[in-house]
């Protein structure tokens, strides 16, 4: 990847990359300056990035950002207005917003919609840059309760509700988390009885704590719900299923439901959450939402799909498209507060450090530098992972035809891989929002400056959803498993004793990861040494020290649920001793397919200075995973301490580089200058900076 040296004894081979060398100018181009180490600092084309990291659906994060624009005084609403007040302001924008066709790309054009799933996601992705009650509210009635008629129901309910649905005028919940269960849906308490009699479902909260919570749109404008219940026929359970439900008529709660509002929140101010109850609530049996399963008239059960649970899973695994917009939103909530934090360490000075006629830039101090830059790089490499999950979506979303076998694998892949990035992206929101808070000082404690409603709102992302660590939980089963036959049918326990049946060797034959590591001895100098001998700069070492760190963790897990089951527990202890190294072992595998995605990504560019650019986050975000991670690596005998230290030099060195570039790569992450917010705190895109830029990249090449 990029060229610079470590400054020390070890050896740092590099692979011959476009980050070698950039090119020379054109002709009539001021040459950027070149130091004594041979480095030469690359330009950004803020435009052409932005091209780059907008894809294939440039046009269409392009439309939201207008819009944005357009809607910019909510942002300002949600600080003077009432929480009443503000409800309804939001839900005004997302009708408004509805009516332009942003927020029904991914429906049918039958019904008004744009057919275009990729389209849909990088919509809601980009909304994120925005006021995030707008964004929530938008994912609720389109992405929960559109999601689910979409996908569960069948063309009578397309019909029914798709037109007035997508269009804003039918206004609706998703009603499966109850009081009592979130994660656990298989065990909801709400009942929907058949009454064969009146061809109609009775829908009945059996207990407080089986109330419907946390529900969006719920507490004021809902009119309809999707509610999750567990379908009882003569007696018996068919498991959990979905129920078009309404739950208010002329405003007021329908017969039978009882709604509360839950009352003030974190953030999310303007979005209306509520709890249902309902008290034998009576629904046609066409009501049931039966693309996977039907009751007729007589009463009996069918549904194509055998398995009880491979039937709920499917269910499930059909409104994943929530999960990716979701892990997609706070890496774009993530991209406005490094934005900020970032213009912001350009403009405020502090301490005569250097100059004593001038105090310094904050960006141009090495800690202030260590705190944002890699979060910046991380913020890329980010994006580019959350791409690949979103392509894959798209294509599993529009395959037809095909192996089945084949076709049910890359859907059980997709579930995994969204679950990972939808947790590592929320994370990595939470983390940078808080940081960029800090780095900005007093100034980002005003409500003015986003702060405040970038961490209230977001903080519930690492929640719904998903709760992350339940998340993480479900790639490890994945990862474990290699998605055999039984996916669907094994629970957490189920996947203890599947594993645990297996050879340990089996277990890591199963990992895509484990034949990379194999073949790093043909690829890398050093043979078993290659970790010792290949360039830090490497993408094929950085790669290597990921790969082997979950390979690693895989079989360790492997061999310790195989020892515990060995050893007369049951299942539940198992999984229980070893939830740390499940959840480890899901981390590495995401950490490794997050770089594979920025690695390939630079990798097809052409060579040139947004390659040269690129090259150096990417390798600043792999060296600081390895560096964040050191403990291990060193216990597991893959870093020496001198090598270690290595690291880290290069890391502060890398953050020297791109500290000349910063400013251009948070402004080519295309926030509005209207989500900014405050120009006293960032300063307008383009303000001439050409002074702390020669400064910075003096000390680039120093």
């Amino acid at each position: 990847m990029s060229s610079d040296t470590v400054s020390d004894t070890v050896s740092t081979t590099v692979t011959p990359s476009a980050a070698t060398e950039a090119p020379a100018p054109a002709a009539g181009t001021p040459e950027p300056e070149r130091h004594r180490s041979g480095y030469r600092q690359p330009e950004v084309d803020v435009a052409a990035m932005t091209r780059l990291l907008d894809g294939k659906y440039a046009e269409v994060r392009q439309l939201v950002r207008d819009s944005l624009v357009d809607h910019a005084q909510v942002l300002r609403d949600a600080e003077t207005m009432t929480p009443d007040e503000f409800r309804e302001r939001v839900k005004d924008v997302v009708v408004e917003i509805a009516s332009t066709g942003q927020s029904g790309l991914g429906f049918p054009e039958e019904y008004g919609g744009g057919g275009d799933v990729g389209a849909s996601v990088a919509a809601f992705e980009t909304l994120a840059l925005g006021d995030l009650s707008v964004l929530v509210k938008t994912g609720v009635q389109f992405g929960l309760f559109g999601g689910a008629v979409l996908q569960l129901g069948t063309k009578e309910h397309h019909d029914r509700y798709l037109p007035d649905l997508i269009a804003g005028r039918l206004l609706g919940c998703f009603a499966m988390t109850e009081t009592g269960h979130g994660s656990n849906v298989q065990a909801l308490g709400t009942v929907a009885t058949f009454d064969l009699a009146t061809q109609e479902f009775v829908i009945t909260t059996t207990s407080e704590e089986a109330g419907k919570d946390y529900i969006g749109n719920a507490a004021v404008h809902g009119t309809v719900a999707v509610v999750f219940a567990q379908l009882e026929i003569g007696g018996e359970s068919q498991g959990v299923h979905a129920f078009v439900v309404p739950i208010r008529v002329d405003g007021e709660p329908a017969p039978g439901v009882r709604i509360e509002d839950d009352g003030p929140k974190m953030g999310l101010d303007g979005v209306d959450n509520g709890r249902l109850w309902f008290d034998h609530v009576r629904v046609p049996r066409t009501s049931l939402l039966n693309r996977f399963a039907d009751v007729t008239p007589a009463g009996v059960y069918e549904s194509a799909i055998e398995s009880p649970n491979r039937r709920f899973f499917t269910m499930l695994g059909t409104l994943i498209q929530g999960r990716v917009c979701v892990g997609g939103a706070g890496i774009n909530a993530a991209k406005v507060a490094i934005a900020i934090a970032v213009r912001y360490g350009d403009r405020r000075r502090q301490f005569e450090a250097s100059d004593p006629e001038q105090e310094e830039l904050l960006l141009d101090y090495g800690v202030h530098q260590r705190r944002l830059l890699p979060l910046l790089a991380r913020t890329y490499a980010l994006h580019f992972a959350q791409e690949v999950v979103a392509a894959d979506l798209h294509a599993v979303a529009t395959a037809a035809g095909g192996d089945e076998v084949e076709a049910e694998t890359a859907k059980r892949e997709l579930e995994s891989r969204a679950a990972g990035t939808k947790a590592l992206g929320t994370w990595h929101a939470t983390r940078t929002i808080q940081e960029c808070r800090e780095a900005c000082g007093g100034a980002g404690y005003l409500a003015e400056n986003r702060f405040a409603a970038l961490k209230a709102d977001t903080d519930v992302f690492t929640t719904f959803e998903g709760d992350n660590t339940v998340l993480m939980q479900l790639v490890a089963k994945g990862l474990l498993t290699g998605y055999a036959s039984e996916f669907e049918d094994m629970d957490q326990f189920g996947m203890v004793r599947f594993v645990a049946g297996l050879a340990v060797e089996t277990v890591v034959e199963k990992t895509a990861v484990h034949k990379l590591v194999q073949r790093l001895r043909d690829v890398l100098p050093g043979g078993d040494e290659w970790d010792q001998e290949a360039g830090l700069l490497d993408s094929e070492y950085q790669l290597g020290m990921l790969r082997f760190r979950e390979e690693h963790m895989v079989s360790g897990v492997a061999r310790r649920l195989k020892r515990g089951i060995d050893g007369g527990m049951n299942a539940g202890q198992v999984f229980s001793r070893v939830q740390d190294h499940v959840i480890g072992a899901a981390h590495a595998h995401m950490e490794r397919l997050v770089l594979e995605a920025f690695v390939a990504k630079v990798g097809a560019l052409p060579d040139g200075d947004q390659k040269v650019a690129l090259n150096l986050l990417c390798d600043l975000h792999a060296l600081s995973v390895i560096e964040a991670d050191r403990a291990w690596f060193m216990e597991h005998g893959r870093l020496s301490v001198q090598r270690s230290k290595a690291i880290s030099r290069e890391v502060s060195s890398l953050c020297r580089k791109v500290r000349p570039i910063a400013v251009d790569l948070v402004d080519a992450l295309g926030v509005p200058e209207e989500m900014l917010r405050s120009p006293g705190l960032v300063g307008p895109v383009g303000t001439p900076r050409e002074s702390s830029v020669r400064a910075a990249a003096e000390r680039a090449g120093a």
